[in-house]
Order: C-alpha cells, then sequence, then structure tokens
C-alpha cells in the first residue's frame, strides 16, 4: 500500500530522560527499535536522523518565554515550577531543553519528508509529547512535538490538517494548541477524565466549528467497544474533513498491562487500530501520513512490540502476530531489563467489534460515550449523529 517509508532515528533520543524510577523510560524505545531491527523491519524503511527543532520551529506553538525557561533550567537542571519543571511528572534536569527539542526535530523531520513529498509516511516513535501546553510542561511532556510539526506544516500553507490521538490519556495539549483553528482537526481516544489524567477530553470540549472530537471511554473498555468507538467516529470525520495530511499519536498505554490506567486493550487490538489508521491515511489524505508514538509504560512487554507493529505497518509489510520474537533481542532484553520478553508478537487475540450502524444500547457506557461525541460534533460537519 506504501510507496515510501522513511522512520527518523537518532541514539541521542534516549537523552530525554527523567531519571530513575520515572514511568516514561526511554529503555522502551531502545527495545523497541531493536526489536524493529531484529525482525527485518528497519530493512524495509529508509532511516534518517534528525536535528533539535530552532527556537523558531519550537515558537511555532510554545511561547517564546517558555522556550528560555526550558534552557534556564536545561543549563542547570535546577527546577523552575512556573514552566511546570520541578515536578514528580515533570523532574527538571540538566540538558532538558537539548533533549526535548531534539524529540521535536525527529517530528519535524517526519512532517518535512511528507509535506514536502519525498515519503509517504514517516515515523516518530520518540514523539507523540502531546501534553505539553504552550507555555508549560505537562504530563512528562516538555515540548510539543505533534503540535511543532502541525503548527510547521500549517506555515508552509496546509489549509487541512487531521490528527487523531489514540493515547489512554487525552491528548489535551495539542487540542490546546487548535482549539480555535478550523484548520486543525483533532480526534482523541481516551479513557474518560473522571478517572484518569488529565481530567479533560469531555464531548462538549469541541473547539471551532467542531474540530476538537473527544471520545471519553470507560475505565475497563476492551479491544471490542474501542474499535467500535473508533470506526463509529473516527473514519466519517476524515471523510467528511478531507485532511491534506493526517497526523497520528500512538501511545499504547491502552493496553491491559499499562501500570498508569485502566483500559483493556490488547496488543492486537491496537495492532487493528494502526491498520486501520493507514488505511485512512490512504482514503482520506492522499497517503500522507506522520506518526508519532506517545505514552506506554508497560515497557518490555507492549511498547517494544506495539511499536514495532506500528512501523511494520506503515511500511506496509506488516508482521504476522504469531511471529516468534527473535532470540538475539530476548537475550538483549535480559540483558537490559533483567526482565523476560514476550515470546511472540501477539497477544493471542481476535479483535472483533459490532458496528455502531447496527443500532446502539443506551444502557451501554460505551455506547454513551460514542453518542455524547457524535451529538456533540457530528452536526457541524453535515454529518447525522444516529446515522
Amino acid at each position: 500500500m506504501s510507496r515510501s517509508v522513511r522512520v527518523v532515528w537518532d541514539d541521542k533520543l534516549t537523552s530525554y530522560d527523567f531519571g530513575p524510577g520515572h514511568p516514561l523510560a526511554p529503555v522502551r524505545v531502545e527495545l523497541t527499535m531493536a526489536l524493529a531491527r531484529e525482525l527485518g523491519v528497519l530493512g524495509k524503511v529508509e532511516m534518517i536522523g534528525c536535528v533539535p527543532a530552532s527556537d523558531d520551529e519550537l515558537a511555532l506553538v510554545h511561547s517564546r518565554d517558555y522556550i528560555e525557561a526550558v534552557k534556564r533550567v536545561s543549563a542547570d537542571g535546577r527546577p523552575d515550577l512556573s514552566a511546570g519543571l520541578g515536578t514528580p511528572d515533570n523532574p527538571a534536569f540538566a540538558g532538558v531543553h537539548e533533549a526535548s527539542s531534539l524529540v521535536a526535530g525527529a517530528s519535524l523531520a517526519a512532517a518535512k519528508a511528507v509535506w514536502s513529498g519525498e515519503v509517504e509516511h514517516a515515523v516518530n516513535v520518540a514523539g507523540g509529547l502531546h501534553h505539553a501546553m504552550p507555555s508549560a510542561a505537562s504530563g512528562f511532556c516538555v515540548y510539543n512535538d505533534p503540535g511543532v510539526a502541525i503548527g510547521w506544516m500549517l506555515a508552509q500553507g496546509a489549509s487541512r490538517i487531521a490528527y487523531v490521538d489514540v493515547d489512554v490519556h487525552h491528548g489535551d495539549g495539542v487540542q490546546a494548541m487548535f482549539y480555535d483553528d478550523p484548520r486543525v482537526l483533532t480526534i482523541s481516544l481516551h479513557e474518560t477524565g473522571r478517572t484518569l489524567f488529565p481530567g479533560t477530553g469531555f464531548p462538549e470540549e469541541s473547539g471551532a466549528e467542531g474540530t476538537a472530537v473527544n471520545v471519553a471511554l470507560p475505565a475497563g473498555c476492551g479491544d471490542g467497544g474501542w474499535l467500535r468507538a473508533f470506526h463509529a467516529v473516527v473514519p466519517p470525520l476524515l471523510r467528511e474533513f478531507a485532511p491534506e495530511v493526517l497526523v497520528t499519536q500512538h501511545g499504547c498505554d491502552s493496553h491491559a498491562l499499562d501500570p498508569l490506567a485502566h483500559l483493556m486493550l490488547s496488543l492486537d487490538g491496537q495492532r487493528t487500530a494502526y491498520a486501520a489508521l493507514h488505511e485512512l491515511a490512504h482514503e482520506t489524505a492522499g497517503g500522507r501520513w506522520v506518526v508519532t508514538g506517545g505514552g506506554g509504560y508497560e515497557l518490555v512487554q507492549v511498547v517494544p512490540r506495539a511499536w514495532t507493529h506500528l512501523i511494520a505497518e506503515a511500511a506496509g509489510h506488516p508482521v504476522d502476530p504469531a511471529t516468534p520474537t527473535p532470540q538475539e533481542w530476548r537475550e538483549f532484553v535480559q540483558r537490559r531489563t533483567r526482565e523476560l520478553p514476550p515470546l511472540t508478537m501477539t497477544d493471542g487475540r481476535n479483535p472483533e467489534f459490532r458496528d455502531f450502524s447496527a443500532g446502539y444500547d443506551p444502557g451501554d457506557p460505551i455506547d454513551r460515550a460514542i453518542v455524547a461525541t457524535r451529538n456533540a460534533v457530528f452536526p457541524s460537519h453535515g454529518l447525522d449523529p444516529l446515522l
């Protein structure tokens, strides 16, 4: 399906490190790239490096004062609580500006490659830091790399960009940056803010002309319910919006094993969502697809397998779920983490869902979430919320 794919990588991306014991451990992307390499996935893509985003590029979505504050923290590691740095979620560390701007630069490299037409798809699994706000760090995120990438494409003349966020947490930072900009459609499917950080992302947060879309799913939602919600909301909106580029954030913390949240997806359900987004990129955005990682805190069992599947899907060469993980990778995992690695690329599930068009159950909390979202935004796009 895909003509050309780039994966952006630099070993220095692992310098985005809040220290021992922090949930966002950079080993997760290290293990991902190692697994993708051992499975031959990286041999099917073009690998490119990246440079840090410049101050002007960061200032597309972040305030100049905030960028300067991050630089001051970066120089000596001293906290600046007014900038959100020095909290348990966002510890201050020397070099934070350089590490964060490199992550943003990697997503920019992906966006530039896609916008220029050099490739159809581009992937930055180290990115997806979607909670960073215009003037503050938040939720493990210092610079908002998807926001920077979108802001850059708008500055180049893009008139319609769609952003779909499947992280278990609401994509609040990206939504905030483009809430009043009808050129950007943001869609976030997440665990409801009633039970999870950041406590936002309700259907009534609908933005300019219904272009902020939030599906707030109940805790305990698994593959079938999640996929039902996805297909009831995302494809109709993308088809109607007809974006020039699709940007997606793939936090895999919706997995049942993730220690920080309460959804119950399997690796197989997540892989199914990646395939659906790939197809929608071709159907609705002419194949132009910018892909980032995101959250994910089960560092060995989930993140490396999920994002290896993601890269393989973008490459147009999906990995058979029954594929064993390579012995060399298993040995690396044990040396690196002292944990037992997964043996195959599947959780052994066969995700199925009942399509919303077959009717809905008002007693089902997932269906109520779907209906609330469709009622809030579908009319703004000329769509009937009940069809």
